[in-house]
């Protein structure tokens, strides 16, 4: 497995890089965002991540004019989307505390002009979204940064994530995340045996786990079974307004799946039988 450097971390078959997903749960709030920042931080997370679009395009024109209760008030989807994307300064600050704080981040492109936004901030590393897996012309401006990309396969079948690796070629710094794109994604469609399938088939990339599920369990199984990344969504509260909210993980949640994360390769040890030091006293006082 070829192993990528984002800065000053490097993603190998020895460590776990975990990405704090933010996303949209700022709710256009500068003052959130940095809370969700804090939370990432607290909890040891490597990187947060945020989504970007320009809703002129994102929006699709059947959508625009739909009502959408909103804590703001009720307005079109299209003014709902405008009003929770943050703009040049927002991020400028998000870039400013987050250096500050000693955390990567960075965000999803979900349009040209998003790409080329976030491009002019000087991102470290580029998650492309499942939703985008598929878009070439993305696909290709995002490799012509030469910097590290994180892929998303949810919604995907194996043949268009083979066509998105072989845009990047074999020697490019990628990484794919296994993924279900439900939210919340259901126990029975997580297939969590896929990712060492695609170690696998793709032993030149990194491998990794962006996870919907509700609970923290599986993204720790996902690392028992070979990710050396992990991307979850996380939230001050489940029961705040916003779609990603409910599958989000907490504080709490975030602070003992970052610490069980850990504690993987202490678990799995290393694979060699023998008689610890604390048998030893048993077996003294209960062998014959």
């Amino acid at each position: 497995m070829k192993k990528i450097k984002i800065k000053d971390k490097i993603i190998s078959d020895d460590s776990v890089f975990f990405i704090a997903e933010i996303g949209i749960n700022h709710n256009g709030s500068l003052k959130l965002a940095k809370q969700l920042i804090d939370l990432a931080v607290i909890n040891g997370a490597d990187a947060v991540k945020f989504q970007k679009r320009t809703p002129e395009i994102c929006v699709p024109e059947h959508q625009k004019n739909k009502p959408k209760d909103t804590p703001w008030g009720n307005m079109t989807y299209f003014e709902y989307k405008k009003r929770i994307e943050f703009g040049e300064e927002e991020y400028k600050e998000i870039d400013r505390y987050c250096k500050e704080k000693g955390i990567l981040w960075t965000a999803s492109p979900w349009d040209i002009p998003s790409f080329e936004f976030l491009e002019n901030l000087n991102v470290a590393f580029y998650k492309i979204a499942s939703a985008l897996l598929t878009n070439k012309e993305l696909l290709l401006k995002v490799k012509e940064t030469k910097k590290p990309v994180i892929l998303s396969t949810g919604m995907s079948t194996e043949e268009e994530i083979a066509g998105a690796v072989s845009i990047f070629g074999n020697d490019y710094p990628l990484a794919i995340l296994h993924c279900n794109s439900a939210y919340p994604a259901k126990d029975e469609n997580l297939n969590l045996n896929y990712i060492p399938k695609l170690k696998e088939k793709y032993p030149n990339f990194v491998i990794g786990y962006s996870g919907h599920e509700n609970g923290i369990t599986a993204s720790i199984v996902a690392v028992v079974m070979g990710a050396n990344i992990v991307e979850r969504h996380i939230t001050l509260d489940r029961a705040m307004w916003g779609t990603d909210q409910s599958a989000s993980i907490g504080f709490d949640g975030l602070r003992r799946l970052i610490r069980d994360i850990n504690k993987v390769p202490v678990w799995l040890g290393d694979g060699i039988k023998k008689v610890t030091e604390d048998e030893e006293k048993v077996r003294e006082k209960l062998r014959v």
